[in-house]
This record gives C-alpha cells, structure tokens and sequence, in this order.
C-alpha cells in the first residue's frame, strides 16, 4: 500500500511540478482542467447519477472550464465571485457540519449536483487567477494546504485526546482531534512567518500569498492564514461526510493508493477562492 502511494506520488509530481513551474500558465491551466473534469465525475458518482449522467456531468465542468479559458474570463478580477463562493463556503460549511449527514441528503440531487459542479469551477478559475499571480502565490497557497495536513497527521498522533477528549467531528471523522487541528494550525503560521521573510529577503517581484496578505500588515496575515487553515480543515470534513452520505471510503479509485482525485483536492476547493479573496481586499 505505501509503495503504490508513493509511486502514486512521483507520477503526480512529474506531471504537475513542469505544469507549475513551466513560463507558459497554459500547461498548468489543461492539467487543471483534466482534474476538475475528474472531480466533476466522481462528484456525480457521489450522488448516485447514473453512468452516462456522470460523464455527461464531467464533460459540462470541462466545457464550462475551456468557455471560460477560451473568452478570457479566467484572466479577469472577480471579487465578487470571491466573496460570494467564501460566504458559500463559510456559511455552508458551517450548516453541513452541524447538521451531519442528515441535512445532506435530505438536499434534492439535482441541487447537490450543480453546487458541486459550481464549487469545481469556481476552485479552475481561482487556481488559474493564482497561477496568473505568480508561482510562488500558487505554490505557496497549495503548500498551506499540504502544511495543515501533514502537522496535524503528526500532533494527531502523537497529541491526539491528551488534552482535549472531545473529537474533531466524531459522527463525520471520527479519527480527527482538536490536537491535530491545532497543530496544523501552528505549522501554518510558522511556515507563513518563514516564507514572509524569505520573500522579503529575496526580494522578488513573485511574492507568495503570505507576503501578499502581509501587505494589509502582520496581524491581518496571520488571521488570514489562520482562517484559511480552518478552512482546509472545513474542506476535508464536508468531503469526508460527503462520502459517509454516499457510503464511500474514497472518492473513487483513480488515484492508486490515495483514493480519488477529490480526497486530493477537497482541502484546496474552499482555500483557493478564500485566498483569492483576502489577497483582493
């Protein structure tokens, strides 16, 4: 199992890692379609479509991707769509997971289904914005994201119930502790602080998300950044009871080893508009 997510893993990084750092954002911008477009499928799976429904779903989040791509749209400043998908995300959110699985399923599919698809959107067109602010916003953002995952795997294991008995979300994920939350709460802010200064000391024209937040000052970067960690936190657990809703363990099997393509990107899809929006205040 661990040898098949590694390799899992090399395959993925010597796909994406010459797509991020190639001069042209075109390469990036296919590769992020071809995920959203597999997100999109197993999001119709999720909800029980039908086989020719899911692909029919998946074709439409491709074509609404390249629509967009092709007229421009994906270059253009959308605070509004911004600030929209983060209320969504936030309130949502919020309603999902104190409602459980109960509140989810009682939604009509059709609904769950374009919300999906809008939600798969709006994440292409703000991956693409990040991508178009530079390398370092869009490598710095995706790596706050993978920080709050791997330190709260950590402090999980090694903290997880010794101070705080009560779980994270025990009828969603019930593995998850505030330990771990917290932990990967501290490793954000420390690698923020860290990028910050080795932005400044650099001096590049490619300054990451953490020096762009750091603009509107200190204080407001680490809020942010800790806003933007508990909702990489909120991202994982909607996933998670989006698949207990379904009965699923993973999104689906596309990924050998680590499950769907989903169970990848659900902490991104709730930060990326986030980050777009803070760095657009």
């Amino acid at each position: 199992m661990l040898q098949q997510r590694i390799i899992t893993a090399l395959v993925l990084l010597v796909i994406l890692l010459p797509a991020v750092f190639y001069p042209d954002p075109t390469a990036f911008m296919v590769v992020a379609v071809v995920l959203i477009t597999a997100g999109a499928w197993e999001w119709s799976n999720l909800n029980q479509c039908k086989r020719l429904t899911a692909y029919g779903v998946a074709a439409v989040s491709a074509a609404g991707c390249l629509v967009a791509w092709y007229f421009g749209f994906a270059v253009l400043p959308y605070r509004g769509i911004w600030l929209m998908a983060g209320a969504v995300w936030v309130l949502g959110g919020v309603w999902l997971l104190h409602g459980g699985v109960g509140v989810w399923v009682r939604v009509p599919q059709v609904v769950r289904v374009v919300v999906g698809v809008l939600a798969l959107w709006v994440a292409w067109l703000a991956v693409v914005q990040a991508r178009m602010t530079g390398i370092n916003f869009l490598v710095s953002t995706m790596v706050l994201v993978w920080i709050a995952d791997i330190f709260a795997y950590f402090a999980g294991r090694a903290l997880g119930g010794r101070f705080i008995k009560a779980k994270l979300a025990p009828t969603i994920s019930p593995g998850k502790t505030w330990e771990g939350a917290l932990g990967g709460l501290a490793g954000v802010l420390v690698a923020a602080g860290v990028w910050r200064v080795v932005d400044v000391w650099v001096a590049t024209s490619d300054r990451s998300v953490f020096s762009h937040l750091g603009q509107s000052g200190l204080f407001f970067m680490f809020l942010s950044v800790a806003f933007l960690a508990a909702m990489s936190v909120v991202g994982d657990l909607v996933e998670s009871l989006f698949k207990r809703s379904a009965g699923f363990k993973d999104s689906s099997g596309l990924l050998p080893g680590h499950g769907g393509v989903l169970d990848r990107l659900d902490a991104l899809l709730p930060v990326l508009p986030l980050a777009m929006m803070l760095t657009s205040i």
